[in-house]
């Protein structure tokens, strides 16, 4: 698949930590409630920590107590692509950012949260930046 921002695997190292590299480019994951905004109540825009795309707001984030920040929306449906994902013995909704192609974590539907979509974007915090509201 061909993205708006394409780079070379050396780009994408050079640009990156090892652990953004490992979650954002080799579909890795982060240990659970130790990321950055696990618990961010922070008002503003999630966005690509590879390519600065704007991919979730606070305004759709809620508590899941998962260990990962959830969101039940993206801000806009074409920010993120998802896939099937078999890895792991299963069967899952991979998600990445539809600019850039970059793992942010994976979506699941049917778990009975209190929100509009009954779904929850399970995102690494790794994968995201956010860029706090101005007041």
């Amino acid at each position: 698949m061909a993205y708006e921002v394409e780079k070379t695997d050396e780009q994408w190292r050079a640009e990156l930590t090892p652990a953004e590299y490992q979650v954002l480019r080799q579909a890795g994951t982060e240990p659970a409630f130790r990321g950055e905004y696990t618990d961010t109540k922070t008002a503003g825009v999630y966005s690509c920590r590879a390519c600065g795309a704007e991919l979730f707001r606070s305004t759709e984030k809620f508590e899941s107590h998962c260990g990962w920040p959830s969101f039940y929306d993206p801000a806009d449906s074409s920010a993120v692509e998802l896939l099937e994902d078999r890895s792991h013995g299963m069967v899952r909704t991979e998600v990445r950012c539809a600019r850039c192609g970059s793992h942010l974590g994976h979506v699941f539907s049917g778990e009975g949260y209190p929100t509009p979509t009954d779904q929850r974007y399970c995102i690494n915090s790794i994968s995201l930046r956010l860029v706090p509201e101005e007041h």
